[in-house]
Parts: C-alpha cells; sequence; structure tokens
C-alpha cells in the first residue's frame, strides 16, 4: 500500500494542515484532509505521516510512505538527527505506531510526484480559513 503525506504550514510556524492519499495498486482507496492548527512547516509534514500511519492500521501490514519532505525521510531513515524537542515528541509517536506494522518505508519523491497530498493539505487550509472569515 502506498500512502503519499503531506503537511502545508501558512507561516513558520502558522495556520497549518495536513494531506493524505492512501493508494492499493495504484488506485485511491481514501483521501483525507485536517486542518491541525499552528504548527511549523516540519511539524505538519510529521502530523502527516502519524495521522497517516494512524488511518492505515489493520488496513495492511506493509505500507510505503511517500514524502516531498527531505527532512522527515531522512530522519525516519536515521540519516538525520531529530533535533527539534517537538519533533522527538511525535517522533516517539510515530515509532508506537510503527509497531502496527510487519514493515514500512518510507521514500523521498520530488513535490510534482505528491501534488495532490499537497492539494488536500491546502484544501483544508482554504476551508478552514474560508470558515473563520464567515465569522
Amino acid at each position: 500500500m502506498d500512502v503519499h503525506i503531506d503537511g502545508a504550514s501558512r507561516g513558520n510556524p502558522g495556520l497549518s494542515a495536513i494531506g493524505i492519499i492512501i493508494k492499493s495498486d495504484d488506485e485511491i482507496i481514501k483521501e483525507h484532509c485536517e486542518f491541525i492548527g499552528i504548527r511549523t512547516n516540519n511539524q505538519a509534514e510529521y502530523e502527516a505521516l502519524r495521522r497517516a500511519l494512524e488511518i492505515c492500521t489493520g488496513m495492511d501490514s506493509e505500507v510505503n510512505i511517500l514524502s516531498d519532505s527531505e527532512l522527515l525521510i531522512n530522519q525516519r531513515n536515521l540519516k538525520y538527527r531529530i533535533r527539534s524537542q517537538e519533533l522527538k515528541i511525535i517522533s516517539r509517536e510515530i515509532s508506537n505506531l510503527e509497531k502496527n506494522y510487519n514493515k514500512i518505508t518510507y521514500k523521498h519523491i520530488p513535490r510534482t510526484k505528491n501534488s495532490r497530498a499537497d492539494y488536500l493539505a491546502n484544501k483544508a487550509l482554504d476551508i478552514h480559513v474560508g470558515t473563520n472569515a464567515k465569522k
């Protein structure tokens, strides 16, 4: 199962949201977008991963996580150290969620190959901003 994830932040930190696409055999089986409050861009990327692993629990025992965040992928693949305290906390939650799977691979993909997840994250931001603008 392939899982495309993206976090978007308008400001750093700023209003943030996530987009997730779950595919099986190149067919979209689920899409998810969610406003997550005020976060940095990296925190939004990590939240997208955490939420994706929650959603996918029980769907498949093997997942391929695809993200355009080089930092996230290299940290999950243990190529980079995590320095941020906030990311360390989310990373521990992710490590616990990873135990629900037999195999997880993390792969960096170009932004152009992650456009649908990016669209979903920005859609959640647009909906939140539009909803609050009407109040």
